[in-house]
């Protein structure tokens, strides 16, 4: 599933910070404000512990059956929620059920396979790293697509993140060109730069599903469809048997196989978004863009920290220009949408 939507893409429909009461409650008001950026970096740093599971999980599945595992389990928790707004369905246009569709099948099924199968390929720390760039992409194609305006600042900052997103993803940089032109999208970081550009259409285009539909119902059925896809995916691949769904290596340790994919669909997959949209609820997303790069932070902590894999000079360099450039974007964005935004007339009620 995807899980990198920046809140300056997502929280369109929502008010940027939960609404001051009046009366005597300006401390607890202050309270909830001060809670709201850390309840997004709550989600986002457990958003960026996936690659604890999914690295493990490499080694005994192929990457298609990771992600289809992952979303039956989503699936089993989201059922309730599902039927709960089952009542939406007939009220919903076509347009939001082809936005949807597009968002799962790009988003949940397309993006989450490049990004298995990067981890796989490439070095982990990079591919974490690089796929910051997808706010630049996101932001790009709801200019695009929906009409949203661009910041003057975006063009002086996304060139930056794009650079470094580039630098970043070789080892040798003396061989920059020779190993790209090598590897291209076949290396970790090519595919993981795929998966970017999917799940920055897919963060799109639910968005423009969500403006027909509630978010649970969206989800929930975004889910759905993934699972159906990716059933329909293993089919065709000769994949849906005994024998790649459980292989003999997962069988031989069925208990740590079952703790991985609770971790992954769990930890790290359905309660960050608890955080993670209640935290937005509370926050301005100019703000809340800066409190994601705990996700960042998160992914190199386990796999640099845990794992091992380590960034050469440049790529740390590398590294922290594209984070710094990106939440550049992110804030000169968010800059534009308070400003785009009406202001409530002088002592209007």
């Amino acid at each position: 599933m995807q899980k990198r939507a920046t809140p300056t893409q997502t929280s369109s429909t929502k008010s940027d910070a939960v609404p001051a009461q009046k009366g005597g409650s300006q401390g607890t008001d202050g309270a909830r404000g001060l809670l709201g950026p850390w309840l997004v970096a709550i989600g986002a740093a457990l958003w960026g512990t996936e690659s604890l599971w999914r690295i493990p999980l490499n080694k005994l599945f192929a990457s298609e059956v990771i992600v289809f595992h992952e979303h039956v389990i989503q699936l089993l928790f989201l059922l309730p929620l599902l039927l709960s707004r089952r009542f939406e369905l007939p009220k919903v246009q076509k347009r939001p059920w082809l936005f949807l569709l597009f968002s799962a099948i790009a988003g949940s099924v397309v993006g989450t396979i490049l990004f298995t199968e990067s981890l796989r390929r490439g070095n982990p720390t990079v591919v974490n790293v690089v796929l910051n760039i997808q706010p630049v992409l996101s932001t790009t194609f709801a200019c695009v697509l929906l009409g949203d305006r661009l910041s003057k600042r975006f063009f002086v900052w996304a060139p930056v993140a794009v650079l470094a997103g580039m630098l970043l993803s070789v080892e040798h940089l003396d061989r920059f060109g020779a190993e790209f032109a090598k590897d291209g999208f076949r290396s970790g970081t090519g595919l993981a730069l795929l998966c970017a550009f999917f799940w920055g259409l897919s963060t799109v285009a639910g968005r423009g599903a969500m403006m027909g539909m509630s978010l649970q119902l969206a989800a929930s059925m975004r889910v759905l469809i993934g699972t159906l896809c990716l059933t329909l995916l293993l089919l065709v691949r000769g994949k849906m048997n005994g024998a790649d769904l459980w292989p003999a290596a997962a069988a031989a340790q069925p208990v740590t196989v079952v703790l991985l994919f609770l971790g992954l669909s769990v930890l790290s997959g359905g309660i960050p978004l608890l955080f993670y949209f209640e935290g937005l609820r509370r926050t301005r997303a100019s703000t809340a863009g800066y409190f994601e790069m705990m996700q960042t932070l998160a992914a190199v902590v386990v796999t640099w920290g845990y794992f091992g894999h380590a960034l050469a000079a440049h790529q740390v360099a590398a590294a922290t220009l594209l984070v710094v450039a990106v939440g550049l974007v992110q804030h000169a964005q968010g800059q534009l949408e308070l400003a785009d935004k009406p202001k409530a007339p002088i002592g209007g009620s």
